[in-house]
């Protein structure tokens, strides 16, 4: 909105796609001034306004394409399952069950969208064909780590890296995607991998793009603000991959050995207390393909309990653990992560925190207690993953 009003009174349209409840009112009505159409979608599993929302947009860009038009394209995370329509003569369906097998399968969000980009019509640089030859300004908030931009929303609007061969490779790899990947999907790759689908590099050479935002910026807004409130900041990295439930044992053990300062004297400490621990990053949460969950929750909110059931084990009462996506929805839940300590689950008496580990319902354990553990933001406009801060003291 910012952006559209630094413009001058030029012939303005477009379409903007995001999650449901992400727009606030003074957004709709001043993007409703610019002529901008607003179509809600659901995520991370896409839906029938997933694709009307990609079907959309493309068709305006072939509608409005010419050397005097200026396409501004705004990205961020989530993108990929926000717009989504299939490749002929793939189905809402099967994306739809793509995506949730691809939700099992623990596989990175890198190499996800590798598979995601060969379905689709608006992925791996399509919507950059379908502009041309306008002029196309890319402005990305990344939510991958290292910013790769061919994968960022599946990268639209830049040239692709990968192949069909390397999207048949993970399948391949990954037995949760080996079993529960559709037929069609499947020979829809195979297919596509005797075929020249590539688009033409002269289509990117009016296409500039500018990154915005990532996740470095978020854990360094953490950082200054934990030195702010007295704390000494250490930053672990921007990277920080893995199963949630064994991220959580690391940040606890780091946790652990800067606790043990208060009793005796710890040679090489990270830092003097009291001290945040602070990382950002994706971990993932791996559910077995051959059974059926359903449990609800997401990776922060399976870190955090985790770290909770540690916290607990070790007794560590100076710790304090919070896990958040930074866009204020953690998987499919209302909540943005949550915040343990180790008498959390002292304070939660029904259920086994184990079990609910096992079933990867953590937000169903956490909501027992009416302004318990969940983080509750609302949408907070930006996604550039994940932050997690431990506290000792």
């Amino acid at each position: 909105v910012i952006f559209l009003q630094c413009l001058p009174s030029l012939d303005i349209t477009g379409v903007v796609i995001c999650k449901d409840d992400h727009a606030t009112k003074d957004e709709l009505m001043a993007l409703k001034k610019y002529d901008i159409h607003v179509q809600e979608a659901s995520h991370p599993v896409p839906d029938l306004r997933s694709v009307q929302g990609a079907t959309r947009i493309v068709d305006l860009l072939q509608t409005r394409a010419s050397e005097r038009t200026l396409v501004v394209c705004c990205i961020s995370g989530g993108g990929s399952a926000l717009c989504c329509a299939p490749k002929p003569p793939l189905t809402l369906e099967d994306l739809m069950e793509t995506n949730q097998a691809l939700l099992n399968s623990g596989l990175k969000i890198q190499n996800v969208n590798v598979i995601r980009k060969r379905l689709e019509i608006a992925k791996g640089g399509r919507l950059a064909a379908a502009a041309y030859p306008s002029t196309v300004v890319t402005l990305v908030l990344s939510d991958i780590l290292g910013d790769p931009l061919d994968l960022i929303a599946s990268g639209p609007t830049v040239p692709d890296t990968s192949t069909f061969e390397d999207a048949i490779a993970l399948v391949e790899q990954n037995s949760v995607l080996k079993s529960t990947l559709p037929p069609a999907v499947m020979k829809f790759l195979k297919d596509g991998s005797k075929s020249n689908d590539e688009i033409p590099l002269h289509v990117f050479n009016k296409c500039d793009t500018v990154l915005v935002g990532n996740n470095e910026l978020a854990v360094t807004a953490a950082a200054d603000e934990a030195l702010r409130l007295g704390y000494n900041p250490v930053v672990i990295g921007t990277s920080i991959e893995g199963e949630a439930c064994h991220v959580a044992g690391v940040y606890v053990s780091m946790a652990h050995y800067l606790s043990q300062q208060n009793n005796r004297g710890v040679p090489y400490a990270m830092s003097l207390l009291p001290a945040a621990i602070i990382g950002g990053g994706e971990t993932t949460v791996t559910l077995p393909g051959d059974k059926m969950h359903t449990g609800k929750g997401g990776r922060n909110q399976e870190l955090a309990l985790s770290a909770a059931v540690k916290l607990r084990d070790l007794a560590l009462r100076n710790v304090v653990l919070a896990s958040v996506g930074t866009d204020g929805t953690d998987g499919p839940t209302d909540a943005a992560g949550a915040v343990v300590d180790a008498r959390t689950l002292d304070r939660l008496q029904h259920g086994s925190a184990v079990e609910a580990l096992q079933q990867h319902d953590a937000y169903t354990y956490f909501s027992q207690e009416k302004d318990g553990p969940l983080i509750m933001t609302g949408p907070t406009g930006t996604n550039v993953a994940d932050v997690c801060v431990t506290l000792v003291r």
